[in-house]
C-alpha cells in the first residue's frame, strides 16, 4: 500500500513541474512581471528611471549695476519661484560698487557695465550676461530729437550750455549725473566724451531710475540711462546719436555706439546656488520670455552673428 501511494504521488509531482515549465516557457502577460520570455530583466521604464533635476538651495546676493538691476531682479523673481528653497537678493550701488563687494566677499555676484578695473580683474571670473543699449536722454520740452557726438560731448563737459545753441528752445542745460562708481557714467564717458571729463555742474543721483525720474521732472535736463528706464516715462524722449536710434539692428550694424557689454562678476569659479542662478539668467528659458524680451537687452552673442 505504501508503495501503490508513493508512485501515485510521483506521477502528481512530475505532471506539476511539466505544467509549471510549459507556463514559463510561454512566458506572462501580466504586466506586473519582472521576468521576459527569455528569463532576463526588462530595462526599467524612462518614467522609471527619469531622475529629479537636484533642488537648488542656499542664498545668493547680487548687487551694483543700476542699469542691469532690472534684468537681475527680474530673473530673481523667477528663479526662486522654481525654486522655493532658494534665496537671491538684488541691490544696487552702481557697478563699482558691486564689482568691490563681489572682490571682498560681501556679494556673491557684482553686476557691471563695464569691465572690472586692474586690481580686481585677474581675481574675479567674468561672465557676460547680455548687451544693453544705453540712450541719452532729456525732458521731452526741450525741443531736440538728435545731437552729434560732438554736440552731446560739449554739453556734458560744459562747453554748450543753451538748447539753443543745438537747435532747441532757448533754456539753459540741466546736467543730470551719476555717481563716480557708476559703470553707466564710465560708459558715457568712454563712448561720447572720449575720456574727456564731465562737467561739475548740475545734478547728481545714484541710480538710473533717480535720473529718469529726474530728467523728466526738470526743465532743460539731459543725462542717460539704459532703455528698460525709457519705456513707461512719458516725460523723457530718447534722444538720436548722430541721427542714428538706439535699436538691435543698428548697434549689429555698428552705427550706433552706446551699449554697454552687462558682466556679472563671481571671485573665482561660481558653485552651488550662485552657478546655478546665473546659469538661469544665461538661459533661453529665461532670456526668451516676453515680459524679458521687453525690457529691451539684447543677447549677449548679438555682434558675433
Amino acid at each position: 500500500m505504501f508503495k501503490l501511494m508513493s508512485r501515485k504521488m510521483l506521477g502528481l509531482a512530475m505532471v506539476a513541474v511539466l505544467t509549471t515549465g510549459a507556463l514559463a516557457g510561454c512566458g506572462t502577460k501580466n504586466n506586473d512581471s519582472k521576468t521576459t520570455t527569455n528569463g532576463s530583466t526588462p530595462a526599467p521604464s524612462a518614467a522609471a528611471t527619469a531622475t529629479k533635476a537636484p533642488e537648488v538651495t542656499g542664498k545668493v546676493s547680487a548687487s551694483g549695476s543700476t542699469a542691469l538691476q532690472p534684468l537681475v531682479a527680474k530673473a530673481a523673481q523667477d528663479f526662486m519661484a522654481k525654486n522655493p528653497k532658494a534665496e537671491v537678493t538684488v541691490t544696487g550701488g552702481g557697478s563699482g560698487t558691486g564689482v568691490k563687494n563681489v572682490a571682498d566677499g560681501v556679494s556673491d555676484i557684482g553686476n557691471s557695465d563695464v569691465e572690472a578695473d586692474p586690481q580686481y580683474k585677474d581675481k574675479l571670473k567674468d561672465n557676460i550676461v547680455v548687451l544693453a543699449p544705453f540712450a541719452l536722454i532729456v525732458n521731452k520740452d526741450v525741443g531736440v530729437d538728435n545731437l552729434t557726438k560732438q554736440q552731446a560731448a560739449d554739453i556734458f563737459m560744459g562747453n554748450i550750455k543753451n538748447w539753443k545753441e543745438v537747435g532747441g528752445k532757448d533754456q539753459p542745460i540741466n546736467v543730470v549725473h551719476r555717481q563716480e562708481s557708476s559703470g553707466s557714467r564710465k560708459l558715457v564717458k568712454q563712448i561720447v566724451l572720449d575720456n574727456k571729463e564731465f562737467t561739475k555742474d548740475g545734478v547728481t543721483q545714484d541710480a538710473s531710475k533717480t535720473v529718469a525720474e529726474a530728467v523728466g521732472t526738470t526743465a532743460g535736463s539731459i543725462g542717460y540711462v539704459d532703455v528698460p528706464y525709457i519705456k513707461g516715462n512719458d516725460k523723457i524722449k530718447a534722444l538720436k546719436l548722430d541721427g542714428v536710434e538706439y535699436s538691435a539692428d543698428n548697434i549689429k550694424a555698428g552705427k550706433y555706439p552706446l551699449y554697454g557689454i552687462e558682466h556679472m562678476y563671481t571671485k573665482g569659479e561660481p558653485t552651488g546656488a550662485t552657478k546655478a542662478f546665473l546659469d538661469f539668467i544665461m538661459s533661453k528659458e529665461f532670456l526668451n520670455k516676453p515680459e524679458v524680451v521687453d525690457l529691451g537687452f539684447l543677447p549677449a552673442d548679438l555682434l558675433k552673428k
